[in-house]
Parts: C-alpha cells; structure tokens; sequence
C-alpha cells in the first residue's frame, strides 16, 4: 500500500482578531493572517491537490496558493469549522464573565458541556472522519494539503490518533500552524504538530 501523506494547515488570524469564531462566524483574513500563512508555506509546493474548508479564513488562502503553483483545489463544505452556538463572535473574557459556570464547565469538561446550540464533538468527529478516511481512499500514495480549521484539525489529529474527543483541546494549533499525517500499510502516523513553517 502506498503512504498518503496529510498535510494540515490552520488558516491565520481573520478579521476581527481573537474571538470564539466556528461555522457561524465568517471572517475573511486580516492582513496579517495573509502575511502567516505565506510565511508558513514558503515557497514550498510539495502537494499534489489541496483541500479547503468554504469558510473565508481558508478558502481565498488556498484558491491562491492552488492558483500559484498550479495545483487541482477541492473546496470540502464538510470541513467547515465546528458550530460555537450562541458564544460565536464574543470574547472569551466576555463570556466567562457573562456565563462564568457554563464557561467554566466547557473549560473543564468541553464534551459535555458544548456552548448553548453549538455542534458536539461526536458530530466533528463523524464529519471529519469520513472525509479523512475519504481522501486516504481516494489518493493512495499521493501528498494533499488541507486548508482547515483549529477545531477541524484536532478533530483529524484525533481520529489519526484513536484519541477520544475529550482530549482533544490538549493540542494546540496556532494560526498557520502546520500538521502532517503519514498513512500506510499500519495505519496512520502523525509526523507533527503546529510547526510554524513547511519542513
């Protein structure tokens, strides 16, 4: 069996700067987003296809980056970032000051206690799962970029892993942070996390 090669790469910061930002929240990047995910790719152009959630802190990056070097772009809907219910666009100080118990057991607990109308992470989970496991399918031996989301590349870290939902949020993936999956004959292996440029 042919090794897959994953790469992950969350877009950079959008506009509006930090703040609890999922499916509902549709910034395009700042300026200084741009300048992060450049930097973070380089020069470099090692893939065969990239692959991009719709969202405009990830789908304009991509468009460019695909245009640039001349490489196919699939635009996946199903890697749209997880859904933060009624906290999307505020602070997070701001809601742990408004809502200091649900916040607090989020924090604690971020399975069971999901922000009100927000999406589970079993729901990620299955969403992202089956198209991790699709493109594995479909591009054996073959190098795919993903232009996804902080919530979207734990969520296929962990399905990579066999980790649990619950420990997700103990990864950390800065803007334009980069993450590589090999998949082969065993499985799969995760080579990194969140490193700051191409290797």
């Amino acid at each position: 069996m042919s090794e897959t090669i994953v790469d992950l790469i969350r877009h950079g910061e959008p506009e509006g700067g930090r703040m609890i930002r999922g499916s509902g929240i549709d910034h395009p990047l700042s300026a200084l987003g741009w300048q992060q995910m450049r930097a973070a790719v380089g020069d470099c152009a090692p893939w065969c296809q990239i692959v991009s959630s719709p969202m405009a802190r990830c789908r304009p990056f991509a468009q460019e980056l695909a245009g640039r070097h001349g490489l196919p772009l699939v635009v996946e809907p199903a890697l749209h970032e997880i859904g933060m219910g009624t906290w999307e666009g505020r602070r997070a100080a701001e809601v742990a000051a408004a809502e200091p118990v649900a916040y607090e057991a989020f924090r604690r607990d971020p399975v069971r206690h999901r922000p009100p109308g927000g999406e589970t992470l079993e729901a990620l989970a299955e969403r992202v799962g089956q198209v991790f496991a699709r493109l594995i399918a479909s591009h054996p031996g073959r190098h795919l970029l993903l232009v996804c989301h902080a919530g979207v590349a734990r969520a296929i870290l962990g399905h990579a892993l066999g980790a649990a939902p619950a420990v997700w949020y103990r990864l950390r993936i800065d803007y334009a942070g980069l993450s590589q999956i090999r998949h082969g004959r065993f499985g799969a292996v995760v080579e990194h996390v969140n490193v700051q440029r191409m290797r």
